[in-house]
């Protein structure tokens, strides 16, 4: 959006300088680098293998409870499973995932800036993460953690025999990478923002991770120190949360979920965030309410603070907390019904193009619609004590948090893809992995809705042989997802390798990252610093459809 901006163009094709990928290409140009679009490839690398890890031990979940009885693993090797398949997942792919890729990629270039306000920062948050990792990966080696992932004492500071401390560490240490990712984000957004750029022109994607940023400065440190607590609990044997030395265990949950439940919006705001972006381009339309989805990521945001108390029902704590709570509970699924609502108008009438992004934008409205619904009953006092601790609170997260987390991030992955790279790939069997990957995945996590309501309990690999089918239809539906990223990946890989080179905006796309920057960018991200002279998503009535130009 340069001062010619509202002027229909693919913008510019190439640029006379280098760009960010062949601007010094050695190994220690990348390892010291201070832009922010390689450490946001540096990130993208780090947070695939740990998404792979993951992913693998999901399968192996899931390969355990094709039959009723403990046929692979033992049960203490059956916890190690999944408790590193949530820690792995929660603090080093979903947290991470679009905020430290697509957020580190595209912030600057989308509010015209150079680069993030703290670039020296920003590549420290990484070598923070990946020491964070490592000491993840180092867990795993030494034989791995079994409380599960909300590490809830007194069993994890007190009666397990595993790496409870060295995980609890690697937590802590990966928290400061979020807190100085969100550091960075803000002043970025408040500071460097071009001329012309007001807070009512930024796109929705610069609202969503400036929430976004918020919670991760407010949020992290809580569970920074409630990790560290438990740590120091374990090692010294001070009573801090061990009933048996004068500690409260309740007390860690009230922290725990102080920062856990902000942390679903960690990973689910940068993803609507995404899903604006991408139904902004393929309608062809400005997001319908577009102050009301800018606002309601804030309200989000702030609301999400108040409600960790609905995940603590059946422990005790007082009815009249447990009625407020839930009153909050459903009235933070508002803003994002929201978003949902106006998602859905802006599509009304729109000249709609279902290319890759759309596909798995569409299939995260319908995840993320599930995910919230099933949330009210989560949200219903009575309800949740029937239904707490079963395999239907599993399939309520993974709708909420894995699903719809996981497909914006593809959806933007896809759909900046021609910007980070400069090349295309192949759009048949990009769609064939969405339509794969969504059907996997229903068919892994929807069978858990009636699992759990029938009263399956979570984390159990032994289960009454009545439930056998239900259970290999999520065995089998974990496999066809696992297919389904498999083929979207090596669509990816070999498109960094052989695809066809793109256009600066082969969408047809508005903002400045679009049709102001070259692809890849150049290391200044711009020629010439840009001038914002219109809204966003300024599509003129007569624009053509998306397609590859």
């Amino acid at each position: 959006m340069s001062s010619h901006a509202a002027t229909i163009r693919p913008g510019p094709e190439r640029s006379d300088k280098p760009s960010y990928l062949t601007d010094g290409h050695t190994l220690k140009s990348w390892l010291l680098t201070v832009d922010h679009k390689r450490i946001a490839i540096l990130y993208l690398a780090a947070i695939t293998v740990f998404f792979s890890v993951g992913g693998l031990l999901a399968l192996l979940i899931r390969a355990e409870l094709f039959t009723p009885k403990g046929d692979l693993f033992d049960s203490d090797t059956y916890n190690k499973l999944f408790t590193l398949h949530g820690i792995v997942m929660i603090f080093f792919f979903l947290i991470p995932s679009i905020p430290a890729t697509l957020g580190n990629f595209l912030i600057p270039i989308m509010i015209g800036a150079k680069d993030v306000a703290f670039p020296k920062i920003n590549l420290l948050s990484w070598y923070v993460y990946m020491t964070g990792g490592s000491m993840a990966v180092l867990v795993i080696v030494l034989g791995g953690v079994d409380t599960g992932w909300t590490l809830y004492p007194p069993f994890s500071s007190t009666y397990s025999n595993t790496n409870v401390a060295l995980t609890a560490m690697a937590a802590f240490v990966t928290g400061f990478s979020s807190i100085l990712t969100g550091l960075n984000f803000m002043v970025t957004i408040h500071k460097m923002r071009a001329p012309g750029m007001t807070w009512f022109r930024l796109p929705l994607f610069i609202w969503a991770h400036y929430a976004t940023s918020l919670v991760m400065l407010l949020g992290t440190p809580v569970i920074a120190i409630t990790v560290l607590t438990m740590a120091i609990e374990r090692v010294f044997h001070v009573g801090i949360f061990d009933p048996t030395a004068g500690g409260d265990p309740v007390l860690f949950q009230h922290m725990f979920w102080f920062y856990s439940h902000p942390a679903v919006y960690i990973m689910i705001l940068p993803g609507m965030g995404v899903i604006s972006e991408v139904i902004a381009c393929f309608t062809r339309k400005r997001i319908f309410g577009y102050a009301f989805v800018a606002m309601s990521s804030l309200g989000i945001a702030i609301i999400g603070f108040i409600v960790w108390g609905h995940h603590m029902y059946v422990t005790g704590q007082s009815t009249y907390a447990d009625i407020v709570f839930s009153i909050l509970t459903y009235i933070v699924a508002v803003p994002s019904a929201i978003k949902t609502f106006n998602w859905t108008a802006t599509m009304y009438k729109g000249s709609v193009s279902m290319d890759t992004p759309m596909v798995y934008a569409m299939c995260f409205m319908g995840l993320f619609l599930i995910g919230g619904l099933t949330g009210l009953f989560c949200a219903n006092l009575g309800l949740d004590v029937h239904i707490h601790d079963t395999y239907f609170i599993v399939a309520h997260f993974h709708y909420v948090m894995v699903g719809s987390a996981m497909f914006a991030y593809l959806a933007g992955l896809h759909f900046w893809f021609p910007k980070i790279t400069g090349r295309m790939y192949s759009e048949g069997p990009a769609k064939f992995g969405a339509i794969i990957i969504f059907i996997g995945f229903n068919l892994t996590f929807f069978p858990q809705f009636i699992l759990g309501y029938l009263g399956m309990p979570r984390r159990y690999h032994f289960y009454p042989e009545e439930w056998q089918v239900l259970n290999v239809l999520s065995s089998a539906g974990a496999m066809t997802l696992g297919a389904g990223i498999l083929l979207s990946m090596l669509n990816i890989g070999w498109a960094i390798v052989a695809g066809a080179k793109a256009s600066a905006n082969p969408w047809m796309a508005k903002g400045l990252e679009w049709e102001n920057a070259s692809s890849p960018p150049i290391t200044a991200n711009f020629d010439e610093a840009p001038i914002v002279t219109e809204e966003a998503y300024n599509y003129p009535a007569q624009l053509p459809s998306a397609a590859h130009h």
